[in-house]
């Protein structure tokens, strides 16, 4: 009994009162007390969920409507082969606003820097249309990508992929979602029975050669290579088990932090190219069921990290 009134009491979500409940025969009220707290900071997140995937669905039907608007003339180049339209800013923008009122104290990391006041506890990191180019092109693969950071990590994530209108969510500690429905990654054994996906460098080329003998390895070491352009929807794909495992260099803090949430909700396992957990910040990261995960890295570190 004492090892399990420690357990508990190591838990956040408690009242200072609690303390003063001591000696074996109060464990089980102190335990309802945590289960209570902690079911009530739950409810409180499925709600911030549900409004964030409603506020997305709103904002994913005016991004669908203005792509047979858009031309040439209203996307600007904001670096080598990045590009934005008026299309991402709106978006950017709507998003912002109404994240603001489901969580008034939250920050903001976002990719069109509609808001960059970064707050201590809480911060969202969004990314209002990932895959960009895809969506310029006419090509089914773009997403809203929304997540929301406290101290300890990823707390929330969501990516609506357009292109199907699929809806994947998670909470920390709660499982992953599509359309509502939990989802889980596959359980591959062998690299020659896996599917992976990864995306081109656009614009930082200097680690190419090393990427090219990855391809290489990949090539012949896998079922298959896949590239959509969108990195926040590969890591949606790995959480549902569409791809076995995900890599890619030289992205940014919205291209991942609602995705990497997903694999991990859904059984799977998220790193950087070094094995550590810097891969929101990173700018690279390596995603997989934990039944591949080792061959995964091992291949990625060879190849990478020479």
């Amino acid at each position: 009994m004492a090892a399990t009134y420690i357990k508990w009491r190591k838990h956040r979500n408690y009242h200072p009162l609690v303390f003063k409940i001591i000696g074996a025969s109060r464990v089980n009220i102190l335990a309802r007390y945590l289960i209570f707290t902690a079911n009530l900071q739950n409810m409180k997140l499925e709600s911030i969920t549900e409004s964030v995937i409603e506020l997305c669905y709103e904002v994913g039907s005016f991004i669908k409507s203005e792509q047979t608007k858009i031309s040439s003339k209203d996307v600007e180049t904001k670096d080598l082969n990045s590009f934005v339209s008026y299309v991402d800013k709106q978006a950017e923008e709507k998003l912002v606003n109404q994240l603001k009122n489901i969580l008034p104290q939250a920050g903001f990391i976002t990719e069109e820097d509609t808001e960059d006041v970064i707050k201590d506890d809480f911060n969202w990191i969004i990314d209002p249309l990932d895959g960009t180019t895809n969506y310029l092109h006419d090509l089914p693969v773009f997403a809203i990508s929304i997540g929301l950071q406290d101290k300890k990590g990823m707390l929330i994530g969501v990516v609506y992929e357009m292109g199907f209108d699929e809806m994947f969510s998670a909470i920390r500690d709660s499982g992953a979602k599509m359309n509502g429905k939990p989802i889980l990654v596959k359980k591959a054994t062998d690299l020659k029975d896996t599917l992976l996906a990864t995306g081109f460098p656009y614009h930082d080329f200097v680690r190419m050669p090393k990427y090219m003998k990855l391809l290489e390895d990949c090539f012949q070491n896998t079922r298959g290579l896949r590239r959509f352009g969108s990195a926040a929807t590969d890591l949606a794909y790995v959480a549902c088990g569409r791809f076995d495992g995900f890599f890619e260099y030289g992205l940014n803090p919205w291209d991942v932090a609602a995705g990497a949430l997903l694999v991990q909700e859904a059984g799977g396992m998220v790193r950087d190219f070094q094995s550590g957990n810097d891969f929101v910040f990173g700018r690279e990261i390596l995603a997989g069921s934990t039944s591949i995960f080792p061959s995964l890295e091992k291949m990625v570190q060879k190849n990478m990290n020479e």
